[in-house]
């Protein structure tokens, strides 16, 4: 199994492991086979251990599920970073699905950003020649 080299008091050992449970183990010393008991000491980890309190249980109004408010906004973000070349509506428009919002460059291509639903602009967020990132709200419809 292992063998091991030891010096004891300038005598030197050959030692091999042959088999180890529990805490017996047999051992060959220079030929003389022997029965062992290992004793081994407690190590104290340096670390502590962490014991966490009990989590009380949730009262019925925190596991109820809240409403959220929502504001009718719908906002049009840019899918990639590009440039603004053009823009069809105006703040206060009318659009109907399909319409034709603005025209904008992204990796080296003219995109055009349709309204995605019926609705009003209310705010234009961005200007011809401007860059934008993706994720930015180019357009805000109510």
């Amino acid at each position: 199994m292992k063998q091991f080299k030891f010096t004891i008091k300038g005598h030197n050992y050959d030692v091999e492991l042959q088999k180890y449970e529990d805490n017996i183990a047999e051992i060959e010393v220079n030929g003389t086979q022997y029965i062992v008991e290992v004793h081994t000491d407690i190590i104290q980890h340096k670390t502590p251990k962490l014991v966490r309190t009990a989590v009380p249980q949730p009262t019925r109004s925190e596991t109820k599920i809240k409403k959220r408010i929502t504001t009718n906004v719908y906002t049009i973000k840019a899918p990639l970073p590009g440039n603004i070349i053009q823009i069809f509506a105006k703040e206060g428009d009318t659009v109907k699905t399909g319409d034709k919002l603005l025209i904008y460059e992204a990796m080296k291509m003219e995109n055009n950003i349709l309204a995605e639903k019926d609705g009003q602009i209310k705010l234009i967020k961005v200007a011809p020649g401007e860059s934008v990132l993706q994720g930015d709200v180019l357009i805000e419809m109510v």
